[in-house]
């Protein structure tokens, strides 16, 4: 199965659009995105390794999680879930911090994400924005391989719901 994996810059905006489809049911892909145990399964680029150290997924609530590497070097990010419409959108607000949600210095402050689900007959249609706080940090991002980190992302979460799927 082909399917749409849309990604778009707006300089104008310092936006990201990411539109991607999956073969899947908004149960599963929902799950998949707000979920611990199984974003530590899709959402780290091989050889990396994703772990969280909390997830408190409601308004209010936050997830730390880490990006390890094979050397075992972690890299921490902070996701702040800002409103959340079940099984429809969730927005955030993401930065990178210390092993304990603080802050971290550095060429990055944050960026506003929203991510909104749509249902079809076999296939539930991701939608992605991610607003960057100016242009340099939008550059930047892109520059380190943030969209073929996604789509490595996204293939991997292909196959973890390919596996989901088969075994049912």
């Amino acid at each position: 199965m082909n399917l749409l994996f849309d990604f778009t810059v707006d300089k104008d905006t310092h936006t990201i659009y990411i539109t991607r489809e999956f073969a899947a049911g908004i149960d599963l892909v929902w799950d998949a995105f707000t979920k611990a145990d199984i974003l530590d399964q899709w959402s780290a680029t091989k050889p990396w390794k994703a772990h969280t150290k909390e997830m408190d997924f409601r308004e209010g609530g936050r997830w730390l999680y880490a990006m390890v590497s094979p050397d075992n070097v972690s890299h921490w990010s902070l996701v702040e879930f800002l409103e959340i419409h079940p099984k429809s959108s969730f927005s955030t607000h993401n930065s990178f911090c210390d092993e304990n949600g603080n802050p971290a210095g550095g060429e990055f402050t944050s960026s506003l994400c929203r991510n909104t689900f749509r249902e079809g007959t076999d296939i539930t249609t991701v939608h992605i924005s991610k607003k960057m706080a100016n242009l340099a940090q939008l550059e930047k991002f892109i520059a380190m391989g943030f969209r073929e980190g996604v789509a490595a992302g996204m293939a991997n979460l292909d196959k973890y719901l390919d596996t989901l799927l088969i075994t049912k």
